[in-house]
């Protein structure tokens, strides 16, 4: 297989709704709001045309939020989680009901939908790219992700922040140690003490990114780091020796909640198909999507 192009589908799609704020101008001929699958397929089309992936994956989350993981660290994505436990509920209950639409289309578009048992789409991406004969592209918003990057083997992070889908980062190495100052086999020790507010990490205290990548570069990785907080001759200053060494428990627990899992699925896990294009120009009549259908297919032709 050539190039591998692997979705972070809930990323994609919760960016595709709130990119496609226009709700009563998006809808299906029922009324149905349709903004996020819009969106989604409009993604696809965007990707497929710029990227030219020889095959694309829609990583799903089966679990958003693993038992496992809060077991680890109780807080992790607690400000997400609403009384029924769905994350849906953010978007005035707009985006639940075109989720199962937006996989339904990706199946017509020919992409599997994959998701591993307990797991993020996050850790099926992780194991795709590591079971990947050749070079891969991971599609995501989410920066724990740059910890697959991996410049020998052509993997590399499509990271759309400012300039969209369209403009998206390619996210190699050498271009997080130009932004970040570490390298992607350290981005979990580094994210592990600079914390993410948004993942319910809190990070070690009085660590930010410029001192978290300065400990790294000085000491190789977190293993180090804390052997220097506890030997009382190393150069580590006094404030993030103490916050290190009170926070032994937090980095154990931390440090396995944000790797991204490399195992969870076995190897063979979807089959390719063509794009279903009869019944795709149907789905699309019924939901209203338009022109998108065509793009959508020309880029995927391509």
């Amino acid at each position: 297989m050539g190039r591998l192009m692997l979705l972070d589908s809930a990323s994609l799609y919760f960016r595709a709704f709130f990119a496609y704020r226009d709700h009563e101008a998006l809808t299906a001929p029922d009324g149905t709001v349709v903004n996020a699958l819009r969106g989604m397929v409009e993604f696809v089309a965007t990707l497929s045309a710029k990227h030219r992936p020889d095959a694309v994956v829609a990583c799903w989350d089966e679990a958003w939020r693993p038992q496992w993981r809060v077991d680890l660290i109780d807080s992790y994505k607690t400000q997400r989680a609403e009384d029924d436990g769905s994350e849906t509920d953010t978007t005035d209950g707009l985006l639940g009901p075109q989720v199962p639409l937006i996989a339904e289309v990706l199946g017509l578009l020919g992409i599997p939908v994959v998701g591993a048992a307990d797991h993020e789409a996050d850790d099926v991406i992780g194991t795709l790219a590591t079971q990947a004969s050749g070079p891969v592209d991971v599609v995501t918003g989410d920066r724990d992700l740059f910890q697959l990057v991996d410049d020998d083997r052509g993997v590399r992070v499509l990271y759309p922040a400012i300039g969209g889908i369209r403009d998206a980062q390619v996210v190699t190495g050498e271009w997080m140690v130009d932004k970040y100052g570490v390298r992607p086999d350290q981005y979990v020790d580094y994210s592990v003490m600079r914390g993410d507010a948004s993942d319910g990490l809190p990070g070690v205290a009085g660590i930010g990114e410029k001192t978290a990548a300065a400990l790294l570069q000085e000491f190789g990785d977190l293993d180090g780091i804390l052997a220097a907080a506890a030997d009382p001759s190393s150069s580590l200053k006094p404030r993030p020796r103490a916050s290190l060494l009170a926070s032994t428990d937090y980095i154990a627990a931390a440090r396995e909640v944000v790797t991204v899992r490399r195992d969870a699925l076995p190897a063979t896990t979807y089959v390719l198909s063509p794009v279903d294009e009869p019944a795709l120009r149907a789905f699309g009549e019924q939901w209203g999507l338009g022109g998108v259908v065509d793009r959508v297919v020309e880029g995927l032709a391509r």
